[in-house]
């Protein structure tokens, strides 16, 4: 999550580029890539179910390919601030219906830490300005979030997170073409500048293979409601970008939402202590 923080920042060398056909660019390197570190760990193709294929094209479709449209064009209706305060709220979903999902009752204490993640990721953007069209275009790509976590989880158990990764990542390459060429004609792909091409393979290597590589492979460790709560690095990540690119030093409330973040991480990531062990200290005090 850290990592997605700094595409913000580095967005900014490839702001002239197409912007669809740049994504789809920067999605079919990082398959390539993907599909090399599977190939050398010795994890071949598998073969997918109706059910399955399902599962990995609506996760292209939603998480990666809609995400962007979503946020794209939403940023004509809305700040930039405005739309990542609505997407922020993803720890607070996910607290919720990852373990409903599952069967399970949401935790409390999951469900407080992503409270206060999301207070702190929200001090550290500010809360923006935005139009109703800016609310909708936000609220989607939040949905979208919450897809690129939810759609996967069925998918990891038999593909393992380097290949989910790899999948998802190619299957919305075409999905991504068409929309450049849509809205841009041939114009879609052209070659990119050496900023633009340094930015745009900083974006598959790290802010794509490396983050979804990264982060699947917590949800299949930690669940999607903990997992969710480190959405909050977000902002941290897009802080500490600025100020390492020369775009501009934290400000004191930047820095005060990064604390909370962490402490809210902490408060969610925290084992609940079981009751025998409560019962045991309880008894030594007596």
């Amino acid at each position: 999550m850290f990592l997605v923080g700094t595409l913000a920042a580095v967005s900014a060398s490839v702001s002239s580029y197409p912007v669809y056909g740049g994504q789809a660019v920067r999605y079919i390197l990082a398959a390539l890539i993907l599909f090399a570190v599977a190939h050398a760990r010795g994890h071949g193709l598998v073969r997918l179910t109706g059910r399955e294929w399902a599962y990995l094209l609506g996760l292209a479709a939603t998480g990666i390919v809609a995400f962007n449209v979503f946020v794209v064009e939403g940023t004509r209706y809305a700040s930039a601030a405005f739309i990542g305060t609505i997407v922020g709220t993803v720890p607070v979903v996910l607290a919720v219906i990852g373990p409903l999902a599952a069967g399970k009752r949401p935790s409390p204490r999951v469900l407080i830490g992503a409270l206060v993640v999301v207070g702190g990721a929200t001090l550290a953007t500010g809360l923006g300005t935005g139009t109703p069209r800016g609310i909708l275009f936000s609220v989607g790509a939040l949905a979208c979030e919450v897809c690129f976590s939810m759609l996967a989880l069925p998918l990891l158990p038999k593909l393992g997170a380097i290949r989910v990764s790899a999948y998802a990542g190619a299957a919305s390459v075409p999905m991504l073409l068409v929309l450049g060429f849509a809205t841009a004609g041939t114009d879609a792909l052209r070659m990119p500048t050496m900023p633009e091409a340094l930015g745009l393979t900083y974006l598959a290597v790290i802010v794509s293979a490396g983050a979804f590589l990264l982060w699947y492979s917590a949800l299949s460790t930690l669940g999607a409601d903990r997992a969710g709560l480190f959405a909050g690095c977000l902002p941290i990540g897009a802080i500490v970008t600025a100020a390492l690119l020369g775009q501009g030093l934290p400000a004191v409330a930047e820095l005060a939402g990064a604390a909370v973040v962490i402490a809210g991480v902490l408060i969610g990531i925290r084992p609940r202590r079981p009751a025998t062990d409560r019962l045991t200290v309880l008894a030594s005090l007596t």
